[in-house]
């Protein structure tokens, strides 16, 4: 994959729209028409101070006149969403890629099931305008929040009478929405999900028994490649190629192998789109990833965030 070039785009409104989350629509600085995207796109956005990040396009896909995203002010975060937040105010200049979309709505299912999770609501959203201006099948939204202070989009969402449901926890476990009265059956549709890790892992395990193509998850908490501090050096064998490849504590199996020179495909970079599935020939592997199914996971590995498992120090891939 490669990054086409950043272009600048110019921020015409700034708002937070929740606790904590931020609301920005770009423009062309010109007022030219900006290309539609396609519902679940999201842009590269390269914030103040150099840092680029990926964040979902959470407007109509068929507006050219302007692209929006929602950002959640994360102070324990790496720096990114607080130089946005706090950083960028209406009249600014923004550099942002190309859209670029790893949480497409697939296929012709029967209708449509939406659970987020937080922030997670902001590709939903646009898959929302979508439908709905598109004549799509029948959707429903379960969306999941802390409190009412929490919850972007609300009232906007409150129009749709009998299509969404919203859930406030207060944080609390006990407290959790019981998803799996949704899940039990497929009954021909397809789940999207975006949320935190926790909440996508618990669909995942709810949703074993459905076909894997018809449940779809977005990602971006695991860009980074979901090194752990606990992680070890592995090596890695090529059956194919014959080679070896050493993959040290920090870096991701996909960093290693393209800095070795191995051209394997790639896009999310969060276990979450599929693109990276490499074949698995031996060894004990930790699989971090939400796309591949429990009998899959003998076979098959995805080096964006998967590794040697512990206490496993050799992996051989089918490469």
């Amino acid at each position: 994959m490669t990054e086409a070039a950043f272009r600048p785009l110019r921020v015409m409104a700034a708002a937070e729209i929740a606790s904590g989350i931020f609301r920005f629509d770009l423009a062309h600085p010109e007022g030219e028409p900006l290309p539609p995207f396609t519902a679940g796109a999201h842009l590269r956005v390269q914030v103040p101070g150099g840092l680029v990040r990926r964040y979902s396009l959470c407007s109509d896909p068929e507006d050219v006149t302007a692209w929006s995203i929602a950002v959640k002010r994360d102070a324990a975060g790496q720096g990114g969403s607080v130089a946005l937040c706090d950083g960028v105010k209406p009249g600014d200049l923004l550099p942002c890629g190309e859209p670029r979309n790893d949480f497409p709505l697939e296929g012709r299912p029967v209708g449509r099931v939406f659970i987020a999770g937080g922030i997670g609501i902001t590709p939903i959203m646009s898959m929302i305008r979508h439908l709905e201006g598109s004549g799509g099948p029948p959707w429903k939204l379960y969306y999941l929040t802390r409190s009412p202070a929490e919850t972007a989009f609300r009232e906007e969402l409150s129009a749709f009478r009998g299509k969404v449901v919203i859930h406030h926890d207060g944080g609390d476990p006990d407290r959790a929405f019981d998803l799996w009265p949704i899940l039990e059956q497929p009954k021909g549709r397809h789940i999207h999900c975006c949320g935190p890790r926790g909440l996508m892992q618990a669909v995942r395990d709810m949703t074993g028994h459905w076909s894997s193509a018809a449940v779809h998850f977005e990602d971006f908490g695991a860009a980074s490649g979901q090194t752990r501090a606990e992680d070890t050096a592995f090596t890695v064998g090529l059956a194919r190629s014959g080679g070896e490849v050493t993959v040290p504590a920090g870096t991701t199996l996909l960093a290693a192998l393209h800095a070795a020179g191995h051209a394997v495909p790639f896009s999310c970079e969060s276990g979450t789109c599929g693109s990276c599935r490499t074949g698995l020939i031996a060894g004990a592997v930790d699989h971090r990833d939400l796309v591949l199914m429990e009998h899959e996971k003998a076979m098959a590995i995805m080096p964006c965030v998967s590794r040697a498992a512990p206490g496993c120090d050799h992996l051989v891939l089918d490469l």
